[in-house]
């Protein structure tokens, strides 16, 4: 890891493009353009867990600079043969890879160079807390890993939940501790439980008094919006973030992300052993 200098209050982005603007300035660290992608790799696996009537299906683009790995998954439309993608980013500077005509490459280079340089638990200049989440089978492991996302939310503050990225354990979760919630994915469909999930934010007509939100929305470029959202109700905003878990801790501050679940590459469901997740909160960032 390169020395770096600490973020102020100041340097607090309202936007993706401005985090971008703040990297490009060289004010969180080194300029773009001299870190290298050393490997670049894509991850594509589907999970249906024991017991469980739904699976779901997962395409990563993962790119390796120094000793850390910045990850972000692809969705829909933007799933494709990768060859071609991991062919540019192998030996490209991250300065370059940040104005990549694919999204889940901006992000990446994002994600992975704000990981070079404020590495977890210390990302965004926070004191993040790292939590460990294994169990006996993959659905085990899902729920205790749903069990500390949802943890993350103020308790006895919350009623409905807008739920941006349907993870069924998730879901499972907030049902047990008595919260409704409002399912939102692009993906559309129905949950576990037969209900609807909506296709699009724009489209939900109930009222919610907090938002779950995955770290996809970096890449499909809804998180702006979602933000603003949160801010302008004056709600929690939580995230779970695989896709860009460097970046979201960026975005930690009063009427902003209010937590950030953040999971760097190696993903749980990939790995049979313990697992480490890296927990912020507003407060933790000086």
């Amino acid at each position: 890891m390169m020395p770096t200098q600490r973020p102020t209050a100041a340097e607090r982005p309202a936007t993706v493009a401005e985090l971008v603007d703040l990297v490009r300035a060289r004010a969180l660290g080194p300029a773009p353009g001299v870190l290298t992608v050393a490997t670049a790799f894509s991850t594509v696996y589907g999970t249906k867990h024991a017991g469980r009537s739904h699976g779901y299906h997962n395409e990563i683009l993962s790119l390796r600079v120094g000793s850390v790995v910045g990850s972000c998954g692809l969705e829909g439309p933007q799933r494709r043969d990768l060859s071609g993608v991991l062919d540019d980013c192998v030996g490209a500077s991250v300065g370059d890879l940040l104005d990549h005509p694919v999204p889940a490459v901006r992000i990446a280079a994002l994600d992975a160079y704000l990981m070079h340089v404020h590495p977890h638990p210390r990302a965004a200049g926070a004191s993040g807390r790292p939590v460990i989440v294994d169990g006996p089978s993959s659905l085990a492991k899902s729920q205790r890993r749903a069990r500390a996302v949802v943890d993350l939310l103020p308790a006895g503050k919350v009623g409905t939940v807008l739920v941006v990225g349907v993870v069924n354990s998730l879901l499972a979760q907030l049902r047990r501790r008595g919260l409704s919630y409002i399912a939102c994915d692009n993906a559309g469909g129905t949950t576990e439980w037969g209900e609807n999930i909506v296709t699009s934010t724009t489209a939900v007509t109930d009222e919610y008094d907090a938002m779950l939100v995955t770290g996809m929305t970096l890449v499909n470029g809804s998180f702006d919006a979602l933000l603003q959202d949160a801010g302008r109700r004056g709600i929690p905003l939580v995230m779970f973030a695989q896709s860009g878990s460097a970046v979201l801790p960026w975005f930690l501050g009063e009427r902003a992300v209010t937590a950030v679940s953040a999971e760097p590459y190696p993903f749980f469901s990939l790995d049979g052993n313990p697992s480490t997740l890296f927990h912020y909160r507003n407060g933790d960032r000086r």
